[in-house]
């Protein structure tokens, strides 16, 4: 998604020589390391289309292609978008077929339910035009679980890294499934690992947050595919560095985590890193919808490891992105309604202030998905 020309469909002739030519060099940097997994999706723009470009070029059983459809009401357009995607990347199935974005109970119900899209993702499968079908999610631990418990998937694309462990138990869900997991943005919004401040770096050493980022996901078993994100073809040195310092990561992990850790609770104090998320409500169960635990979260990382950029990256997505990141920012709420449904919460009588704080502190103009950018 981030080598692309555009975040639309646009004519061939539109794609400029140079930008295609940095997308398959990209591409045969990949192929010759040994990274043989190619993701994409419908609502990638141009994507599919200049992959189509240089996908063919290599043997078939080489590469492992990934595309995404969102649900759509009406199954025969999921069909005629699946059909687009396979036209555009000219190819005769795809390895990988995602649901995209079942984010929410009532999307995982409208891809499974009778004469759905998963219905129809199941056909194609039979006919040879898929291999595998999956979903991809930001949503709740609870949902994605859900999502998993149904039987439906061979594999999952969800978020979870080092700064966001939220969702480890739908990992170990899709384990018992025997699913595939595939992280979703482990860089980006992992931490936006690619610009470290300076005091995580230091921490991280001698690793950089990315390595590390890297080898605390890949140290577990249950984790398969790990996206990079490449806009370019030396966006992959830093990842395959990693990958040479794997068989030191079982002591060095550990290692960088806990001085990670120990800089949390000196900045922030032991018991509230302990229990900060104790009792703290979905965002869509708070009044005005403020996502009270994503808030707390992003102004941990701001305060103690200087990842105020990160921070307001995430920060001011909020209210802007659908359900692709959910509920609303501080910038409103009662604090007599919000001590109502935080009341569990050992520090129930600080979160009023602390989110104050956060929204003083990462406020701007709001942001837009990446793919609602251009």
């Amino acid at each position: 998604m981030r080598y692309q020309h555009a975040w639309k469909d646009v004519p061939p002739a539109e794609i400029p020589a140079d930008g295609q030519a940095n997308l398959e060099a990209t591409i045969r940097k990949a192929v010759g390391a040994g990274i043989n997994h190619i993701e994409t999706a419908r609502g990638y723009g141009s994507s599919e289309m200049q992959l189509g470009r240089i996908l063919p070029e290599f043997p078939r059983e080489d590469l492992i292609v990934q595309t995404k459809v969102s649900p759509r009401e009406d199954p025969k357009e999921f069909l005629e978008t699946f059909e687009k995607s396979l036209e555009l990347l000219r190819l005769d199935y795809v390895d990988l077929f995602s649901l995209h974005g079942i984010n929410n109970h009532d999307l995982l119900e409208l891809s499974t339910r009778k004469a759905g899209c998963l219905e129809v993702a199941e056909q194609l499968r039979r006919e040879g035009r898929v291999r595998h079908i999956g979903f991809s999610t930001h949503g709740s631990c609870a949902m994605i679980t859900d999502a998993i418990g149904t039987g439906a998937f061979d594999y999952v694309n969800l978020h979870w890294y080092w700064v966001n462990d939220r969702n480890w138990p739908a990992v170990e869900a899709a384990t018992r499934q025997d699913m595939g997991v595939f992280i979703i943005s482990p860089n980006d919004k992992g931490g936006k690992l690619y610009e470290p401040p300076a005091k995580l770096a230091g921490l991280c050493a001698p690793l950089t947050p990315m390595e590390f980022n890297d080898l605390y996901c890949l140290l577990r078993p249950e984790v398969h595919t790990l996206s990079i994100g490449a806009a370019r073809p030396e966006d992959f040195d830093i990842h395959l560095s990693a990958v040479g310092k794997f068989n030191d990561a079982a002591w060095l992990v550990p290692k960088i985590e806990a001085r990670l850790r120990a800089e949390l609770e000196q900045s922030l104090g032991v018991e509230w890193m302990a229990r900060w998320e104790e009792g703290i409500p979905e965002w869509d169960r708070v009044p005005g919808e403020v996502n009270v635990w994503e808030i707390l979260r992003l102004l941990n990382f701001a305060r103690s490891l200087d990842m105020v950029d990160f921070a307001k990256m995430r920060y001011n997505l909020l209210g802007q992105a659908d359900h692709w990141f959910p509920g609303k920012n501080a910038a409103e709420f009662s604090e007599a309604a919000l001590g109502e449904v935080v009341a569990a919460n050992p520090f129930s009588n600080e979160i009023p202030s602390r989110l104050r704080e956060a929204h003083a502190l990462l406020y701007e103009a709001p942001k837009k998905r990446l793919s609602e950018s251009e």
